[in-house]
């Protein structure tokens, strides 16, 4: 796909399924901002993407970092067509879990990491577009577990509950920034290798339960590269005709019971 004269910010772009899908995008012709918390990662991510690119140290859930990512790529590129949000992750360590069991700290960091930080880069990439009236696109990252539980071993009610949100919001600003001709559209991804499933990729019992659970190509955990070409498609200028949608890339979980042992 061409992607020449296009221009695309990844907040979360700097590490795994942002990082590929900006390699992608930039394979295509297009330029990219990609930004992510930690320093390491944006300067490696830099050196990955070269010239057409600009890596940015940030977090997705202060205001200021997609505010300043918006000025900074429409002064070095000019135009912004549009926006993926990858940024966001378990909210285990400060206390999700099983409802009896949720800290309402563990809510409140849960939300914030992968609702609110969306929310705000929404928020402002739609600012732009209306304020220099041109079409644009986003495309925001769900998850199954959104819409599709698996209670025995992804037990996680507050990011259940946010990624679930996060298809309830686009749908709604999908609907209301229609006739200004800015697509909102979602992706929802499976079990992926990504450092937030370490946990479930160091556990033998959850690697067999995956071979029937999202048995496509052997049963086995998402690679970063396999979620590029829904969000090529969904970035595209010429997906124009498309919005509110969430499309499942999932290896078939969404569609299979899965077995234990």
């Amino acid at each position: 796909m061409d992607f020449k004269n296009s221009t695309y910010i990844i907040m979360g772009g700097t590490t795994g399924m942002g990082l590929a899908a900006a390699i992608a995008l930039k394979k295509n012709g297009a330029n990219v901002t990609v930004v992510g918390r930690n320093l390491d990662n944006c300067e490696k991510a830099k050196e990955i993407l070269g010239n057409g690119s600009l890596s940015m140290e940030g977090d997705a859930t202060d205001p200021k970092t997609i505010k300043t990512a918006i000025k900074v790529t429409h002064k070095a590129f000019g135009s912004i067509t549009g926006l993926f949000h990858v940024a966001g992750g378990s909210g285990r360590k400060w206390g999700d879990g099983p409802l009896n069991k949720i800290s309402l700290d563990g809510w409140n960091r849960t939300m914030e990491l992968n609702l609110t930080s969306l929310m705000l880069s929404n928020q402002a990439i739609i600012n732009y577009f209306l304020k220099y009236k041109k079409s644009g696109t986003i495309l925001n990252m769900g998850s199954v577990l959104g819409y599709s539980p698996s209670p025995k071993y992804f037990t996680t009610h507050a990011y259940a509950a946010a990624k679930s949100a996060v298809i309830g919001f686009s749908k709604s600003i999908a609907a209301y920034y229609a006739e200004n001709n800015i697509r909102i559209n979602v992706i929802a991804p499976s079990l992926f290798i990504t450092p937030m499933a370490h946990r479930a990729l160091n556990d033998e019992r959850i690697l067999d339960f995956l071979k029937t659970k999202q048995p496509l190509d052997g049963g086995r955990p998402g690679l970063s590269e396999d979620i590029n070409n829904a969000v090529l498609m969904f970035l595209h200028p010429d997906s124009k005709f498309i919005t509110g949608q969430v499309l499942a890339v999932d290896g078939g979980w969404s569609i299979s019971e899965g077995q234990y042992s």
